[in-house]
């Protein structure tokens, strides 16, 4: 492809399909050598989730229906596939979902010092690997400031809420979109592609459309 591949992912840090989906793709685009910009975009699996957060099995559980023995199988399926992409899942029984809208403001605020790739990298690994409170402020500024950006900055941002209304308007343009579930990829702006497809599945679609460019 002569320019690069356009790549708007609509995420939340909260979600294992997301990291998932997203390290299957940069298998795929390394495979192919595809050349591409990749956008990250907020989404929030659970907007009304309190500050407190939810237990993940009572969570799933709730939201899903989803038994006990179906809840652990998906956890051990989920952790089986991230040691394949290298992705260090560490479920326990008292691993907690979080409210992420502060997650999003600082991811907004890192995207303008192009690092915004960085620190959603960073957070998937607090979340699922440490298990820390994304929805604590100081946990986030935290996080920030490991991966050099300035944590003073970071933990002001969250404080004044500087960027709510942006990622408030970002949110709300995905939904109209018809964006309802993540990850959801949109290639060059036109081609939608939801959940983690897999390694094989994206190296075909990068494929497809590296022959539609050319």
């Amino acid at each position: 492809m002569t320019t690069p591949l356009r790549i708007d992912i609509v995420s939340d840090v909260m979600c294992p399909w997301c990291i998932i989906g997203y390290r299957q793709l940069t298998h795929a685009l390394d495979a192919t050598g595809t050349a591409h910009d990749i956008h990250w975009h907020p989404f929030e699996l659970n907007p009304d989730m309190p500050h407190e957060g939810q237990n993940l099995r009572e969570h799933v559980a709730e939201k899903y229906g989803a038994t006990p023995e179906q809840s652990a199988q998906s956890r051990k399926h989920m952790t089986e596939l991230g040691t394949e992409l290298g992705i260090d899942f560490r479920y326990t029984d008292e691993m907690r979902m979080h409210n992420t809208f502060n997650a999003h403001q600082l991811l907004h605020w890192a995207d303008q010092q192009d690092r915004k790739n960085d620190l959603k990298m960073a957070l998937f690994t607090a979340h699922f690997t440490d298990q820390r409170d994304l929805s604590d402020t100081a946990v986030l500024a935290s996080v920030a400031g490991e991966i050099g950006l300035d944590t003073a900055e970071a933990q002001a941002v969250l404080d004044d809420q500087r960027f709510a209304s942006d990622v408030r308007q970002q949110q709300s343009f995905w939904v109209q979109q018809g964006i309802s579930g993540v990850p959801a990829m949109i290639f060059n702006r036109q081609h939608l592609v939801t959940g983690a497809q897999g390694v094989d599945n994206y190296t075909n679609i990068l494929t497809q459309l590296s022959k539609e460019a050319n």
